[in-house]
């Protein structure tokens, strides 16, 4: 029983000293419209987030201060670009689910490259 206390009120005294300290402090969420639903969304080897706009067939750039930026050329219009993660060669790689395609993005100003499937 003494021991259990002793937790409860070393608990209590824990919890207060994050407060007094900051360490629980709310954080802010800040919110971007890029005006589309975007599907995957992920870091860039630019320091920038990327991410697809699967009903209007287009990769997207934001910055961290809230700079969109839109890719559309070469992409295959009903293509609907859906995942996209960063691969080991540092390229942006994404699915096309409409043509069974895997695309990447090698730079933000280069031509991407397109996969076709089986």
């Amino acid at each position: 029983m003494i021991v259990k206390r002793c937790c409860v009120v070393l608990g209590c005294i824990f919890t207060l000293l994050c407060l007094l300290s900051g360490a629980a402090s709310a954080r802010v969420v800040t919110e971007f419209s890029v005006g589309t639903t975007p599907q995957g969304i992920t870091a860039g080897p630019d320091g920038n987030l990327w991410f697809t706009e699967f009903n209007v067939d287009k990769i997207g750039r934001i910055t961290p201060t809230g700079t969109l930026t839109e890719f559309s050329t070469g992409i295959t219009p009903g293509a609907h670009p859906a995942v996209i993660t960063l691969g080991p060669d540092g390229n942006l790689w994404f699915t096309e689910n409409g043509t069974s395609s895997i695309g990447s993005r090698p730079r933000p100003a280069a031509r991407r490259t397109i996969r076709p499937g089986p």
